[in-house]
C-alpha cells in the first residue's frame, strides 16, 4: 500500500516538474526560440482536423481538442512521425481542451489554433473587423491561452486570394494588433499571432512585408503561407523553393509554411522534407505543417480512420515519418539572432497591392450600444437578415452619405459605426434618412421595414456621438474605454467584452494563470513533500 502511495505522489511530483519545466516558444527576429535555452525551435507539423474548408457558415465542427478518447487514439501516431506542432483550424471556445492539451504536452507537442471559425471569420468577399469577430477571437484566446504548449494563433488563412482583394489585409492586420493589445491588457503570456496565406505569385511578397512590417503592438509575429509547389521527385531548384527562399530571404519574422504535402503524385514521398530542414532553407524558413492527418476525399491524409474508430496509416505516413527521422537542420542560438534583427519596409501600394497601412479601428461594443440607443428610427424586428442588403443599397442612395457605417480599406478611412453589427448600421442610416427628410413618421416607413422607437442618450454616451458626429465620420477613438463599463453593465446587448473577460478571469483562477495559480501549485509540492516525509517515516 505505502509503496503504491509513494509512487502515486511520486508520478504526481515528477508531472508537477515537467509542466513547470515544460518551455514556451518565443519569436526573435526571424526565428522561433525554446523559452528555457534560448535554442532555435523548428516546426515539424501535421494539420490535425478533418476538413473544415467546405463547410456553410451554420455547420458545425469538430474541435479535435475537445475529445479525450480521440486525442489518446492519435497522438501516440504523432509521435511516432515526429511531430512537434499541429495546427487546428477551428475550435469551441466554450469546450474544455485540458486532457488533450495536457497529452500533447506530455508528448511535446505545440499547437497553432486559427483563431476564427466557420460561422465567424474575416470574409474575402466581404472584409470586416466587427464586435463579433473580435468576441469570437478573443474567446477562443482566454480558452487557450492558459496552456504553455499554445505555440501561436492565426488571425487569418488565406483570406487574401490574389490582387483584386488585397484591401482585405487591413482587417486581419488589425486583427493580429488587436489580439495582441487584449493579451497585454490581460496580463496573459505574449503569445505569438500571425497570418496563413496562399501562394499567389503577384502577392505572395508583398503580403508578408505587409503583416511583418510596422511597430511591434500592430505587426505580425510570424507567416505562415500554404506551399504546394513541391510535387514528387522535384528539386531546390526546380521546384520553387529555391525562388521562394531568395523572395523571403530578408523578411524580419518566422515564415514556415503553414501547409505543404503536394498530392498530384501519389503516395506522397516527401522528399521536399530534407530541403526544407537543410541548410539551403534553414536561415529564411522555420520548418512546415504537413496536411493533413486525416484521409478524407481530397486524398492529403496520413491516416484512415476505420470504421471501428482505429487508425490504419498509409504510405503517406511512413515515408513522411522516415523523412522526418533523417534531418538535422543547423541550429541558431536566440542571443546570435537578436544582434542581428532587422525591420522591414511596408510594401507601396501598386496594381498588385492596394491595402492601406491605416487599420480598421478596434471594435467598441459601447459605441455601437451608444448609437442604438440614441435612434429614433430603427429597422423592424421581423425584418430578415437577407433583406437588408437591398435595404442598405436603397437608403445609401438617398441620404448625404454613408460613410460613417463604411470601410475603406484601400484608403484607410473607417467610418465610426464600421465595426458595428449589420442591424445597427442598418438602423443607424435608416435614422439618418428618417432625419434628413425632417424626421416625419412617413420617413421611417419603408414598406413597413422600419419603426419609430424612443431614442435615448445616456450622459455617458454624449462625448462619443458627439465625436462620431451625425453622420458617423468622426474620430471616436480613444474615448469609448471610458464609457464602455457604463454603458455594457445598462445592456445585455453591450455587454460581450465584460463578458469574456470575466470567463477568461475565472478560467485562469483555477489552472496557474496568476498569483493564486502558483500559490497553488507551491502549495501542492510542499504537501507532496510532506506526505512523501511521512512515508519515508514508515
Amino acid at each position: 500500500m505505502f509503496k503504491s502511495l509513494c509512487m502515486l505522489i511520486g508520478s504526481c511530483l515528477l508531472s508537477s516538474v515537467l509542466a513547470a519545466d515544460f518551455p514556451t516558444i518565443e519569436v526573435t527576429g526571424n526565428k522561433f526560440f525554446y523559452s528555457n535555452n534560448g535554442s532555435q525551435f523548428y516546426i515539424k507539423g501535421v494539420a490535425y482536423q478533418k476538413d473544415t474548408s467546405g463547410l456553410s457558415s451554420d455547420a458545425t465542427f469538430v474541435d479535435p481538442l475537445a475529445d479525450k478518447s480521440t486525442c489518446e487514439r492519435d497522438i501516440p501516431y504523432l509521435e511516432e512521425l515526429g511531430t512537434n506542432v499541429i495546427r487546428v483550424y477551428a475550435v469551441d471556445a466554450d469546450a474544455d481542451h485540458d486532457d488533450c492539451m495536457q497529452m500533447l504536452q506530455d508528448a511535446g507537442i505545440y499547437v497553432i489554433a486559427d483563431l476564427s471559425q466557420p460561422n465567424n471569420s474575416i470574409i474575402t468577399t466581404d472584409p470586416e473587423w466587427t464586435v463579433d469577430l473580435y468576441d469570437g477571437y478573443t474567446a477562443v484566446l482566454d480558452n487557450l491561452q492558459k496552456y504553455d504548449n499554445i505555440l501561436g494563433f492565426f488571425a487569418g488563412n488565406e483570406v487574401i486570394t490574389n490582387k483584386s482583394n488585397t484591401d482585405t489585409a487591413p482587417f486581419v492586420k488589425a486583427a493580429i494588433r488587436d489580439m495582441k493589445t487584449y493579451m497585454e491588457d490581460k496580463g496573459y503570456r505574449s503569445i505569438p499571432v500571425g497570418y496563413s496565406a496562399n501562394d499567389d505569385e503577384l502577392t505572395r511578397v508583398a503580403s508578408a512585408d505587409y503583416f511583418a512590417c510596422g511597430d511591434s503592438d500592430v505587426k505580425a509575429d510570424f507567416y505562415g503561407i500554404n506551399m504546394y509547389e513541391w510535387c514528387g521527385k522535384a528539386t531546390f531548384s526546380n521546384s520553387g523553393y529555391k525562388d521562394r527562399t531568395a523572395e523571403f530571404k530578408n523578411l524580419s519574422i518566422p515564415v514556415f509554411f503553414s501547409e505543404y504535402g503536394c498530392n498530384e503524385v501519389q503516395p506522397r514521398l516527401f522528399t521536399e522534407v530534407q530541403s526544407l530542414y537543410s541548410d539551403d532553407m534553414t536561415d529564411v524558413w522555420s520548418g512546415g505543417i504537413v496536411y493533413m492527418y486525416f484521409e478524407e476525399t481530397n486524398n492529403y491524409g496520413l491516416v484512415t480512420i476505420k470504421s471501428d474508430g482505429d487508425v490504419s496509416t498509409l504510405e503517406d505516413f511512413n515515408n513522411l515519418k522516415t523523412e522526418l527521422a533523417s534531418i538535422s537542420p543547423s541550429i541558431a542560438t536566440q542571443s546570435e539572432v537578436s544582434a542581428t534583427a532587422t525591420e522591414i519596409d511596408c510594401p507601396a501600394t501598386g496594381s498588385n497591392w492596394k491595402a492601406s497601412t491605416d487599420l480598421p479601428p478596434v471594435p467598441e461594443q459601447a459605441a455601437c450600444q451608444c448609437m442604438a440607443d440614441a435612434l429614433s428610427c430603427v429597422v423592424s424586428e421581423d425584418v430578415d437578415t437577407d433583406d437588408y442588403s437591398d435595404l442598405f443599397s436603397y437608403v445609401c442612395e438617398n441620404v448625404s452619405s454613408c460613410d460613417g457605417v463604411s470601410a475603406d480599406s484601400e484608403s484607410g478611412e473607417y467610418g465610426s459605426y464600421s465595426f458595428c453589427s449589420s442591424k445597427e448600421k442598418l438602423s443607424f442610416l435608416l435614422n439618418l434618412y428618417y432625419s434628413e427628410n425632417g424626421a416625419k413618421s412617413s420617413a421611417c416607413d419603408f414598406s413597413g421595414s422600419a419603426t419609430l422607437v424612443s431614442g435615448t442618450t445616456a450622459s455617458e454616451c454624449s462625448s462619443i456621438l458627439s465625436a462620431a458626429g451625425t453622420a458617423g465620420t468622426g474620430s471616436i477613438t480613444g474615448i469609448t474605454g471610458s464609457v464602455e463599463a457604463a454603458t455594457q453593465s445598462g445592456s445585455n446587448s453591450g455587454s460581450s467584452k465584460s463578458s469574456s473577460a470575466s470567463q477568461s478571469s475565472s478560467s485562469n483562477a483555477g489552472v496557474g494563470g496568476g498569483a493564486s495559480g502558483s500559490s497553488w501549485a507551491m502549495t501542492g509540492l510542499v504537501s507532496i513533500s510532506v506526505a512523501l516525509g511521512m512515508i519515508m517515516s514508515f
